[in-house]
């Protein structure tokens, strides 16, 4: 082979990533940072709905993880039709009807009907985180998601780092057209999440042979070492859903997100209440710019340790350190004052964002064709029931024990035993990186 040939079809390549990834990203990390605000806005309105309807301490844990358990029901139906009608279309349909839903909330005045619509939620928006993993799977080669998940990634704690200084000037509009700060809260974000749906069909192109945005021969070298990593799985990994589901590491898989995720929401769910204990004021403008600091410190780790896990082929050892940093951060949260507690707070919204992205490029790398669409979408929809029983475990052990630093405890377990469910992952037989197309 001509080595100067091979090394323009890399460079073509190379300029194809760039530019379908400068496009898309960008686009999915706003996606994403809706998706966290409207799942997690729960935290910041907690006090006041409470203080306005009587929701009770147990209602608003299970409806706050309810969101989860439908969710979960949902993500593998809609990754599969996904994968049938495209993109452009699903993510659409995703969006508006999680809007409207989230929407909705405003009208929870009672136990019962917080946790409805809480779980109404969970069944508009099941499909679109698994349904973006399995999207960057048609647009990205192994070599380049990670980095592109982890840049995604940022969506979560942008998210959770606007999401509080934004609830505090929302609740600003207290008594606006006799609505409450809290009911403001979900019809801003729940309407805008709505508006950006409409604009995701005009934006989205389904796979880069469609993408009349990339120049010709930038779409083949796309299309082309795409298809080259579906071949090679059908080799090293599984493409079939029915062979993924007996294959003992999509469980593994299962598992080890389903502990990340009890961390999660946990965290989020909770933290507005805990910097409000510890600072002794209501949930408001402060403790949400307190809040925030965590999350932006978060912001920073995901932004180099999941492509350093990558370059450097120590993805379990990084993930494990990152995991191992939310256990530790947790513990020593509980027994610091104020200021280090935030300090210790970072490490722990550092090391779940971190962890997250470097732990999906372990099945993306494994599992093709059908058995991306469906396998991703079960290990998102078993792993994510975390974000039920996370908040219901805290506020069991927080009850059981009669201390608030109980339930974080146990979040803290639950860290360290996806750290070492990771370093006993068994990597693929074979590299599932193939040769770049025409290479020999």
């Amino acid at each position: 082979m001509n080595p100067d040939a091979g090394a323009q079809r890399s460079a073509v390549l190379d300029r194809a990533i760039s530019h379908a990834k400068w496009r898309l990203v960008p686009f999915f990390i706003l996606l994403y940072t809706l998706a966290h605000l409207d799942r997690s806005n729960v935290g910041f309105a907690k006090q006041a709905l409470q203080a306005a309807t009587g929701l009770s301490d147990a209602a608003y844990a299970f409806g706050a993880g309810a969101f989860f358990l439908t969710y979960a029901v949902s993500e593998v139906p809609s990754n599969l039709i996904m994968h049938r009608v495209g993109a452009k279309l699903w993510m659409t349909r995703i969006m508006v009807t999680w809007g409207l839903v989230a929407a909705c909330m405003m009208f929870a005045a009672s136990d019962w009907s917080f946790c409805a619509v809480r779980m109404l939620l969970g069944f508009a928006e099941g499909g679109f985180f698994p349904g973006v993993i399995l999207y960057f799977t048609y647009w990205f080669p192994a070599k380049a998601r990670g980095q592109i998940i982890g840049t995604f990634f940022f969506g979560s704690p942008i998210a959770l780092m606007i999401g509080g200084p934004l609830a505090g000037l929302l609740f600003q509009l207290d008594g606006v057209a006799g609505l409450a700060g809290w009911q403001w809260l979900y019809i801003v974000e729940g309407l805008g999440t709505a508006c950006v749906g409409i604009w995701t069909f005009f934006f989205l192109t389904d796979r880069p042979e469609k993408a009349s945005w990339l120049p010709q021969e930038e779409r083949d070298a796309l299309t082309q070492a795409v298809l080259a990593e579906e071949e090679h799985k059908k080799v090293v990994g599984k493409v079939q859903f029915g062979a993924a589901l007996r294959d003992i590491r999509l469980w593994h898989f299962v598992v080890i997100l389903f502990f990340i995720t009890c961390n999660t929401y946990a965290v989020a769910f909770y933290l507005p209440s805990v910097v409000s204990g510890l600072l002794h004021v209501k949930v408001g403008l402060l403790v949400g710019l307190v809040t925030a600091i965590p999350y932006c410190c978060s912001i920073f780790a995901a932004a180099f340790w999941p492509h350093l896990a990558v370059r450097t082929n120590h993805r379990q050892l990084f993930a494990f350190i990152s995991l191992g940093a939310v256990a530790a951060g947790l513990v020593v949260a509980m027994n610091v004052s104020p200021v280090l507690a935030i300090i210790a707070f970072c490490f722990v919204t550092a090391g779940i964002t971190s962890s997250q992205p470097i732990f999906w490029t372990f099945p993306s790398e494994y599992l093709g064709g059908t058995a991306a669409a469906g396998g991703i979408g079960l290990i998102n929809a078993a792993g994510n029931l975390g974000g039920f029983f996370g908040p219901n475990i805290k506020a069991f052990c927080d009850s059981a024990f009669q201390s608030h630093s109980a339930g974080l405890y146990a979040i803290a377990v639950g860290a360290l035993a996806a750290a070492l469910l990771i370093g006993l992952l068994r990597r693929p037989a074979a590299s599932t990186v193939p040769a770049e197309p025409g290479a020999d």
